[in-house]
């Protein structure tokens, strides 16, 4: 899929992105490259991801539901008291979320770049 291909509805969308495993935080990264998104911050840890949460510029974030072995759902509040949606990745699916984070779409790891852009379209319909 080239960029023009797949950037439409998501070019120039500013993702503030968390995730602790490396490949799959360039992975991801790179994949929202490609959607047309602009990554303005990239965090592995929960501390670094909450610093970032207060300030970010973002319009939409994706968050690993588990970082290092720390659940991102602190993070998640900071962002959604600014008005910011989330997308969780989770190798656990929909049960990688609990009570009112359910909502919120999830792209199950591994995913592919469609399921990316499904739950990144998903959070602009609403």
């Amino acid at each position: 899929m080239t960029r023009s291909d797949s950037a439409g509805a998501l070019a120039g969308l500013r993702v503030f992105l968390a995730e602790d495993e490396f490949h799959v935080l360039q992975l991801t990264e790179d994949m929202l490259l490609e959607l047309g998104c602009v990554v303005t911050e990239s965090v592995s840890r929960l501390r670094a991801a909450l610093d970032m949460a207060a300030a970010t510029q973002a319009q939409v974030a994706v968050l690993d539901v588990n970082l290092h072995g720390k659940k991102i759902f602190p993070v998640a509040q900071v962002l959604r008291e600014r008005g910011i949606p989330i997308v969780f990745s989770t190798g656990y699916g929909e049960d990688g979320t609990v009570g009112e984070w359910k909502a919120c779409p999830v792209a199950q790891k591994p995913f592919a770049i469609e399921q990316l852009r499904a739950a990144l379209s998903q959070l602009l319909a609403k």
